[in-house]
């Protein structure tokens, strides 16, 4: 018996997942435990493993797709059994038997054949302007031949663009050379009805290369799906926030004193390494307590208040940004907190973190920590739905009047506070910013 092997569902909030590899092909065995494909959600890596024994029948997808969970994605069974009704998108071929298509042949004139040929889909956007849906395989051709799918007139289900109105839109969009053909997949840009080359061929210049000069020093690489990701994410925050930045430094004396006070007790045994970053999100957490319309979500034409802190921490991994979150962070110490945050981090780091502790709607206050880095001030995006996030910058001298008409210089650390003016503010933004500071000023480990 055929058996149907979706794309699991890896966490409540994740809707689709990218099939990142095929390891098993259509004609291929299968032993219980092989592993099928692997795929990633947002951020996370995982792989499929073969539950049942059989051939591989069928693939309905390739890699580089994305699906929706719980679609079938390959079926497992005897060589011979059917495939076509777990075929995902309705879009199984009808096989005509033999006889009843040379009636149909001699039936058909040629006029009425014509007649009754399907025409090519306009490249226009479907009814009301909005994008008209893309099954994967004709995304996955739309993109091989820099077609915008979403333009097409779908001839699917609901409107629905499918592979055969991506393969029409190729067959009658012009020619372009490899160049322009690179530049429009990973641009975007629009496709000329002519193109200056040989018999109306669209060359790159004709498409956004404009000097032919430079070439052969450059390369154009398509963007990872991660970075897709993060792109949107950053795009949208932009896009759809009134976002407000405003900077204030704090005295740091206190926490690298705790700092090398956490040093030689780690030293001796103590089994929690502190860092700095950690103190200064156990600062965050102790002002959101009296600041609670920060530890909020905008949603609009409401709020939604957090009756607990749910921290975020902005980590760099190796396939990019990485906003975990640390749930009921106000209900840990600073040892609990900094444990948490590390596994977390080290959970992104390893690729296997929980997705659903990176949707932007898990956290309801994000940090991002560049001090490392040496960085003095930057803006951060907000994670949206939240309403705000801090930046931390690295630690620098900076001069202060230490009483009785004595000036020195004293180290202190960069605090970035970006929010949703929409949300906050200006005011309670910056009573809350410099509340972060003065938590930070007088912060204390119980060891």
């Amino acid at each position: 018996m055929a058996i149907a092997i979706i794309m699991p569902k890896q966490g409540q909030s994740v809707e689709s997942c990218i099939l990142t590899e095929l390891k098993k092909k259509k004609g291929d065995i299968v032993a219980v435990g092989d592993i099928l494909f692997a795929y990633e959600t947002d951020k996370a890596s995982f792989e499929e493993e073969a539950k049942v024994a059989g051939t591989v029948l069928d693939v309905f997808f390739g890699e580089g797709d994305e699906i929706p969970v719980l679609t079938n994605v390959m079926v497992i069974g005897h060589p011979g059994e059917s495939t076509g009704e777990f075929r995902p998108g309705g879009e199984a071929t009808v096989t005509v038997a033999p006889a009843a298509q040379a009636e149909t042949q001699t039936a058909t004139s040629p006029a009425t054949a014509a007649a009754a040929a399907p025409e090519k889909p306009s490249v226009s956007p479907s009814e009301g302007g909005e994008p008209s849906p893309v099954s994967p395989r004709a995304r996955k051709l739309a993109e091989k031949n820099a077609i915008q799918a979403e333009t097409l007139a779908g001839t699917g289900p609901h409107g629905r663009v499918i592979e055969r109105d991506v393969q029409a839109a190729v067959e009658a969009a012009p020619k372009t050379t490899p160049l322009a053909k690179a530049i429009l997949r990973d641009t975007g840009a629009t496709l000329p009805e002519t193109g200056s080359g040989p018999a109306g061929k669209a060359r790159g210049a004709d498409v956004g290369v404009k000097n032919p000069a430079y070439a052969a020093d450059s390369e154009i690489k398509p963007l990872s799906n991660m970075r897709k990701l993060i792109a949107r994410a950053m795009h949208a925050s932009l896009q759809n926030s009134a976002q407000l930045t405003h900077h204030l430094g704090a005295d740091a004396r206190r926490i690298l004193t705790l700092r090398k006070t956490v040093k030689k007790a780690v030293e001796g045994g103590y089994p929690t390494d502190i860092t700095l970053n950690d103190m200064v999100c156990q600062a965050v957490v102790h002002a959101l307590r009296k600041f609670p319309q920060v530890n909020a979500h905008f949603l609009g034409d409401s709020i939604r208040y957090f009756s607990k802190i749910h921290l975020g921490l902005a980590v760099d991994t190796e396939r990019g940004l990485m906003v975990p979150t640390v749930r009921n962070a106000d209900d840990l110490s600073i040892q609990g907190l900094a444990r948490q945050l590390k596994e977390v981090a080290n959970a992104c780091k390893k690729g296997a973190i929980d997705p659903d502790l990176l949707s932007p709607e898990a956290a309801s206050f994000t940090v991002s920590n560049l001090g490392n880095y040496g960085v003095e001030m930057f803006t951060p995006v907000i994670n949206l739905p939240q309403v705000a996030i801090l930046g931390v910058n690295t630690i620098v001298p900076r001069p202060k009047d230490l009483g009785g008409g004595v000036y020195g210089f004293v180290p202190h650390i960069g605090l970035s506070l970006t929010y949703d003016h929409r949300a906050l503010d200006g005011g309670e933004a910056t009573r809350f910013l410099k509340q972060i500071a003065i938590e930070i000023e007088t912060l204390d480990i119980n060891f």
